[in-house]
């Protein structure tokens, strides 16, 4: 399967055949989404809209959008364009605000899914011979398969441990060899963590790649993270309503992740307006899927928020445009006195600062008609000596590097290593206690 330095051709494309192969695709997964799925033919036929009036890609803003309240209103099958016995697998999202989101494959879909993955990990290094310890849950959750199979079809030796029991995670590391890692963020600090408490020294373990996701994380952690495992961090991005996982990934030049133009068509589009933004301008990532045969979504919004870069050919010689890191997503802005924060610019500030252990929490609470920000920081062990004045300093400073970021000033409660809840999936960094009054 590999071709040259990268995994498939496609993926050097001249720009301008993959503009061409978009429109094509474009206008089969439009054609296929209103033949066969009522949803999308009613919806269309609402805003007098036939497949024959989307010829460009521009004509994409013709197109209705789709969110993930469309996608649980027609649980579990309603937006399927095959027959149920033509589907070879399901994956469900979070149900934690009403019905889950269930996405489906063909087996064409599943080959396309694994080869973007592979595309993915043979861009970044993974090769036959490495041993790819996959430390994320194998259940309805897309990022443990869509993984696995890709780290076999490039000829990695996978293994499979899945989420929790970290002393044995450590374990195998040593035993087998481990050298490429997949898991959150948040995941990989706890095994930091543990690391540090079971005197194991991360820095002579084998590892040389690790791919991180699932939740918004900064170079601040990055930083954290390749420093505490000798191995260079890499973004993935993927949802699952886009199969999961593959659908961007940053390159050994770690400036942006290249968004698979063969695969999405891409929008960022202001989320209160849905207007489409420019290069540079930050706003929702909007996808359209161009090669879902059992479920063909339009113009979908991801709720993420991120901006396309300007366009350059990148160094690694790959044509796909690349997308700024995810900063956050548009319900999980907090906005306290007028001011817009994600949690991600938090993480930023407190991961760049060497007082400040690995875990955090924020807390939003109301003090009459003002909105107050308390985030509780852990301390570092051997930062912190018992003395006051230390507190004091530490406490300070951390507020200080809060209030130069966010532009508002925010509470700091320095606590003891140990007292913030750990996450072996996706972290939850922000309990908002306003909605309780």
């Amino acid at each position: 399967m590999p071709f040259g330095s990268y995994w498939q051709r496609e993926e050097i494309m001249p720009l301008n055949q993959l503009e061409e192969l978009q429109v094509k695709r474009l206008r089969w997964v439009v054609r296929r989404a209103y033949d066969n799925v009522p949803f999308y033919r009613k919806k269309m036929r609402e805003m007098d809209i036939t497949p024959h009036d989307i010829r460009r890609i521009e004509d994409v803003v013709k197109l209705p959008f789709t969110t993930k309240d469309d996608l649980r209103a027609n649980y579990p099958f309603g937006l399927m364009a095959v027959d149920k016995s033509e589907l070879v697998r399901i994956h469900m999202s979070s149900g934690t605000s009403g019905k889950p989101k269930v996405v489906a494959y063909t087996e064409r879909d599943l080959e396309n899914w694994i080869n973007m993955v592979a595309r993915c990990l043979y861009m970044v290094g993974v090769r036959r011979g490495d041993v790819f310890q996959n430390l994320v849950s194998y259940t309805l959750f897309t990022g443990g398969l869509g993984f696995h199979y890709a780290a076999e079809r490039i000829g990695a030796m996978v293994v499979p441990t899945g989420t929790g029991n970290t002393e044995k995670q450590l374990q195998y590391m040593v035993d087998f060899g481990t050298t490429v890692i997949h898991a959150t963020p948040s995941y990989a600090l706890r095994i930091k963590e543990v690391a540090e408490e079971k005197g194991i020294d991360t820095q002579s373990l084998p590892l040389r790649i690790g791919c991180f996701g699932a939740e918004p994380w900064s170079d601040s952690t990055r930083k954290r993270l390749e420093e505490a495992f000798d191995l260079k961090a890499f973004d993935s991005y993927g949802l699952s309503e886009m199969n999961g996982p593959g659908v961007a990934f940053e390159c050994g030049e770690q400036n942006g992740l290249h968004i698979w133009h063969d695969h999405y068509l891409v929008e960022i589009v202001d989320p209160e307006t849905g207007e489409q933004l420019g290069e540079g301008e930050k706003g929702e990532l909007v996808l359209t899927p161009l090669t879902k045969e059992a479920m063909p979504l339009l113009r979908y919004r991801t709720g993420d928020i991120t901006y396309l870069m300007e366009y350059d050919r990148c160094s690694c010689g790959r044509t796909h445009p690349r997308i700024h890191r995810i900063i956050g997503r548009a319900d999980d802005m907090i906005v306290v006195r007028g001011i817009n924060v994600y949690p991600s610019q938090i993480e930023h500030v407190l991961m760049n600062l060497p007082e400040v252990g690995d875990h955090f929490q924020v807390v939003i609470t109301r003090n009459g008609s003002l909105d107050e920000i308390t985030v509780r920081v852990e301390m570092r062990d051997e930062i912190f000596t018992g003395e006051l004045r230390d507190f004091s300093r530490i406490r300070n400073n951390v507020m200080r590097a809060l209030q130069k970021e966010l532009s508002i000033r925010v509470n700091v409660d320095l606590v003891e290593k140990g007292t913030l809840e750990r996450f072996e999936g996706k972290a939850k960094r922000v309990l908002d206690l306003r909605k309780e009054l």
